[in-house]
């Protein structure tokens, strides 16, 4: 598969795999901020991207800075957006977070996505699980 990525901003990293068979594709910031703690912002990546049709753009957390209590939020880039793709990223620790240009802030996983017609119904197919939800499945 191909993904094309146009960069929009001198500071942008083309996204990279760290390793031959990574399931993600490492996101880069375009610029130089500091996330305070309990700060949202959406962090540039200086590039677009045409993720391909049938697929969307999955942004996960980067385990390194996940590891100082800075998470992504927001995380779907659509096969039909041609935006600048930003990181949407929330500072959980007490201290505040640098991030450089070309720092590592996040990973794209390109999956397959199926489309769905949504059906109203009055009943729903019965399963053994029903409607367990949060802690359904015991203690740990």
């Amino acid at each position: 598969m191909e993904l094309k990525v146009k960069r929009i901003s001198p500071q942008a990293k083309l996204p990279t795999s760290g390793h031959p068979g990574d399931a993600g594709l490492d996101l880069y910031s375009a610029v130089d901020q500091v996330l305070g703690p309990g700060e949202v912002r959406a962090v540039p990546t200086g590039i677009k991207v045409a993720v391909p049709a049938g697929h969307a753009g999955l942004i996960w957390d980067k385990s390194g800075i996940s590891l100082k209590g800075v998470h992504r939020l927001a995380g779907v880039v659509d096969a039909g957006y041609r935006g600048e793709v930003r990181v949407v990223l929330v500072n959980l620790g007490g201290m505040p977070f640098e991030i450089k240009a070309g720092m590592k802030i996040a990973q794209m996983l390109v999956q397959p996505v199926g489309e769905v017609s949504v059906v109203e119904t009055a009943d729903l197919d019965e399963t053994n699980r029903g409607e367990g939800g949060f802690g359904s499945t015991g203690p740990d």
